[in-house]
């Protein structure tokens, strides 16, 4: 065999190498002898406020604001709630399409004439944060988190 030949082939088999260990799957597939592995989302990809699967279920205040000509029916509603209750609010108008947002929380849900939008978290962070409907820039409602 010439060098020529020689050297294609250790260059070709060097480059199939280099390929294998690129394109190969990261981690060991023998984790714990063969278990089969899991995979687990990271807390920073998880909506705000989001439970997870295995926490105790916290107290829930439940809340209904009605829209009527693009206003609170009675006024802004101020929802109080502890911290760490889950917080659920229900906005709902028969006249008035909008992107509900609770600030804050950074949690919109788009409210269509005849219909409701729902919201439930974890009040997790203390204070007090406006309820608009976005477009109008029209307070509804007003949630208070307490220690």
């Amino acid at each position: 065999m010439s060098n020529e030949r020689l050297g294609l082939l250790v260059a070709a088999v060097a480059a199939l190498v280099l390929a294998f260990v690129v394109l190969s799957p990261d981690g060991d597939d023998e984790l714990d002898g063969g278990a089969t592995p899991t995979t687990t989302l990271p807390a920073t990809t998880r909506e705000r406020g989001a439970q997870a699967p295995d926490e105790p279920p916290a107290a829930a205040t439940s809340t209904t604001i009605r829209v009527q000509n693009g206003k609170p029916a009675g006024g802004v509603k101020t929802i109080t709630v502890k911290k760490g209750e889950r917080a659920r609010i229900e906005v709902s108008s028969q006249d008035t399409s909008d992107e509900v947002h609770l600030h804050g929380y950074d949690i919109t849900r788009d409210l269509e004439a005849g219909d409701s939008v729902r919201f439930s978290f974890d009040a997790d962070a203390e204070g007090i944060f406006e309820l608009e409907l976005e477009g109008s820039h029209t307070q509804i409602g007003r949630l208070v988190v307490e220690p």
